[in-house]
């Protein structure tokens, strides 16, 4: 289907400002769109309590988390990373929308870790401190959810890679224990030839340029992209990792690498369910407010991810009983 509407009036919106795409800004420079974009989505609904704090990264610096409760009792604990191509993006302004959102959908806590960002802290910082938040939030998960709680981890794009990564050390760290993964439009690979970054109808607010300018600043060497911990597609082997998501968006360079990591995740045993955002451009799931796909991909995300947490109380860990809505190969 084409692209939707509005999706489309934003892009005529931004060419008619001629704004210079991201790929010739300065980070400094594409990061003040963010109160812009963030102005646009108003503020997130409420919820029943908000704490910050610092954690320490393995260098020593320090990086915040915000843990958003629900009213009532939580029934999981969702580690959130952000998206921005680990360059952009911050807890305190679209995305305190999203986990807020998110957290009320799916009556769990959720943890949004503002992992420190490129070119400022390249690979790896941004997965140490990730990894780093994902421990300290099953370690104090009792502290604001129910007993047992599930732990759940989720991202989009950056933040999708961030999350699949930390399946990968969580498995081979033997731990935390992660429920479920919700992966949306996630980065897998650093391919940047294939054909849905090649599709010149792809090339929307993120495209192919935009793309190597990210993967520029947070890991330049180019041969290091191809280690698990930068491409989880990568890894030798996806065997054991929890039950996922993978949610693609029709209009997205990372389209074709968001199948072949849910592919990847099935021919390894891993129970899957992949879906498509039809009619939506890569960035929607972090445009509430502004962007119609918002809401429905919002909404699917949840409840995946709230019929994962019925599953686990119940001992069950196959979700092919859910939905499911396979996307076709590009």
């Amino acid at each position: 289907m084409p692209l939707e509407p509005v999706s489309q009036g934003l892009l005529q919106q931004l060419a008619e400002e001629r704004q210079p795409p991201i790929s010739e800004q300065t980070p400094a420079l594409a990061r003040m769109a963010g109160p812009i974009f963030s102005g646009m989505s108003g503020r997130g609904p409420d919820v029943a309590e908000v704490r910050d704090l610092k954690l320490e990264g393995t260098d020593g610096g320090r990086f915040r988390v915000r843990v958003l409760v629900p009213e009532g009792e939580p029934e999981a604990v969702i580690v959130y990373f952000h998206g921005g191509g680990w360059v952009l993006g911050d807890i305190d302004l679209q995305y305190d929308h999203v986990g807020r959102d998110l957290a009320n959908r799916t009556r769990s806590t959720v943890v949004l870790v503002n992992y420190r960002k490129a070119p400022e802290h390249r690979f790896p910082t941004a997965i140490e401190d990730s990894y780093i938040g994902l421990c300290w939030a099953a370690e104090h998960a009792a502290e604001f959810s129910r007993p047992d709680a599930p732990l759940v981890v989720a991202g989009d794009s950056a933040g999708g890679n961030i999350a699949a990564v930390m399946t990968l050390w969580a498995r081979d760290r033997q731990g935390p224990r992660i429920a479920f993964q919700a992966l949306i439009y996630p980065v897998t690979d650093c391919d940047v030839d294939t054909a849905s970054y090649l599709a010149p109808e792809n090339q929307l607010m993120l495209d192919r340029d935009t793309m190597i300018w990210f993967w520029d600043h947070y890991l330049p060497d180019v041969s290091a992209r191809n280690h698990p911990d930068a491409s989880p597609l990568r890894a030798p082997d996806h065997a054991g990792l929890p039950p996922a998501l993978v949610y693609v968006c029709e209009f997205d360079p990372l389209h074709d690498e968001g199948v072949a990591y849910a592919r990847a995740l099935e021919n390894a045993g891993v129970p899957v369910i992949l879906d498509e955002a039809d009619g939506q451009m890569h960035i929607y799931f972090q445009m509430a407010g502004i962007l119609p796909g918002y809401q429905t991909g919002m909404a699917l995300v949840a409840e995946h991810i709230r019929a994962a947490v019925d599953r686990h109380a119940h001992g069950r860990q196959d979700p092919t009983s859910a939905q499911r809505r396979e996307t076709t190969d590009a």
